[in-house]
């Protein structure tokens, strides 16, 4: 599997164990279809999560992770790349090699603290303190109600770095009709910051807020 172009758009997709794995399946389809080869790195705990909330068995190995996405989502061959949590070696452990785009959704509060205080004891923490340091984009969906005032000050520090942070909090204006209605919200908000063009949803002002015609 190449790991470079020809791929023009690359973008790293960090899978965390907060609740949310709808989330992160909807983002990543989308992806793959914006042609985009996407770096996907996801913690055991996010594993559980998927069990839990998409009756998922998620892969132990990461080529066999990479397999059941590309699979799921009929990706092309090499477009979704998974990393394991000690892969130092692999492009997005380094700035020279590393998407210059990562999103990490969803978020586990965990997670936002090592990101926050540069922990990097594995690849998602590593992956996302390269993004910064290299000034790239990184935009993080943490998902836990109530927030501490530790979880705040962490969102603080790392929205200061430039850091944008988008907590999976869907609104209700487009009188949504299903979960995945909710599950569309945020992950068109996140598209529209990464650049992708969308239409899973309307534009505010485009539409009366009760017709979704």
């Amino acid at each position: 599997m190449s790991h470079t172009p020809p791929w023009d758009k690359r973008i790293t997709l960090a899978i965390t164990g907060a609740s949310g794995s709808p989330y992160a399946l909807r983002l990543l389809e989308l992806l793959v279809k914006a042609d985009y080869q996407v770096f996907v790195l996801i913690s055991s705990a996010a594993k559980v999560v998927f069990a839990a909330e998409e009756d998922l068995k998620i892969p132990s190995r990461p080529d066999a992770v990479s397999a059941f996405f590309t699979e799921r989502f009929d990706a092309k061959p090499g477009q979704i790349i998974t990393c394991g949590k000690d892969e130092w070696f692999s492009p997005v452990a380094s700035g020279s090699a590393a998407p210059k785009q990562m999103v990490v959704c969803p978020c586990s509060t965990g997670t936002l603290s090592a990101i926050a205080n540069g922990a990097s004891d594995n690849l998602i923490e590593r992956a996302a303190d390269v993004v910064i340091k290299e000034r790239g984009q990184l935009i993080m969906v943490p998902r836990e109600m109530p927030y501490s005032t530790i979880h705040l000050q962490n969102m603080l520090s790392l929205s200061q770095m430039g850091v944008t942070m988008m907590p999976a909090s869907p609104g209700f204006y487009h009188a949504p009709q299903s979960i995945s209605d909710l599950v569309d919200f945020v992950v068109a908000r996140i598209l529209d910051h990464v650049g992708v063009d969308q239409s899973i949803m309307q534009r505010w002002g485009y539409q009366s807020p009760n017709n979704k015609g």
